[in-house]
């Protein structure tokens, strides 16, 4: 996994080393581009969780298109992307919108991973799902085709707030810093909900309010 490293709006840098964090969340981005805006998003994200968790982003680029022929002897990027998934507490995926869908890298690790047939490593394991675009309206579409996955692979997403963000360059710097207090408050509710939805599916909730 490739650690995210963000700075807080305090300029506290975080990474996925951080010090007994009680949660490990991975990160899919959905897109190859080297400047992804979904993935200055989800750094932007990684700020706001701070301490709470490791966040890291799990790499798909790197996974061959999908054939079952290869369902028993899956090539090492596969190996390794399972691996990852599995060992994350929760994921954040963050889609962009392709032709009013998601793209097609995103629905290539789904294939993989909830593959062979009663072996999928999506089961149980709870997300959050955000989007940007320069569009107005969000990655709306993409997101809701990506939930019908998600709802169909059994993974508990967290419902609301949607992150339908029309990106603007001027609001993230290059290290995930939220520069514009609105988007940064309603991110930040985002991050909140999120860390209480992965905790309450793996118990660490239950655990701290117990103790």
């Amino acid at each position: 996994m490739n650690t995210i490293h963000s700075t807080d709006n305090t300029g506290t840098v975080h990474t996925s080393e951080t010090a007994g964090s009680p949660l490990a969340i991975g990160v899919l981005v959905g897109s190859l581009s080297s400047t992804s805006i979904n993935r200055t998003l989800a750094r932007g994200l990684a700020g706001l969780i701070g301490e709470r968790a490791r966040v890291a982003e799990i790499e798909i680029g790197d996974l061959p298109l999908y054939n079952a022929d290869l369902d028993d002897t899956p090539p090492e990027p596969v190996r390794r992307f399972k691996r990852e998934v599995l060992s994350v507490d929760g994921l954040i995926i963050a889609t962009p919108e392709y032709n009013r869908t998601m793209s097609a890298v995103l629905k290539n690790a789904f294939e993989w991973g909830s593959r062979p047939y009663g072996e999928s490593i999506w089961t149980g394991i709870p997300a959050g799902l955000v989007g940007a675009s320069p569009g107005a309206i969000g990655t709306a579409m993409a997101q809701q085709h990506v939930r019908n996955v998600m709802s169909f692979l059994d993974m508990p997403t967290l419902a609301q707030p949607e992150v339908y963000l029309q990106f603007r360059p001027e609001v993230f710097t290059d290290d995930g810093r939220i520069t514009d207090a609105g988007t940064r408050g309603f991110l930040a509710e985002w991050a909140d909900r999120f860390v209480d939805h992965v905790r309450l599916h793996t118990g660490a909730g239950l655990v701290a309010a117990g103790s």
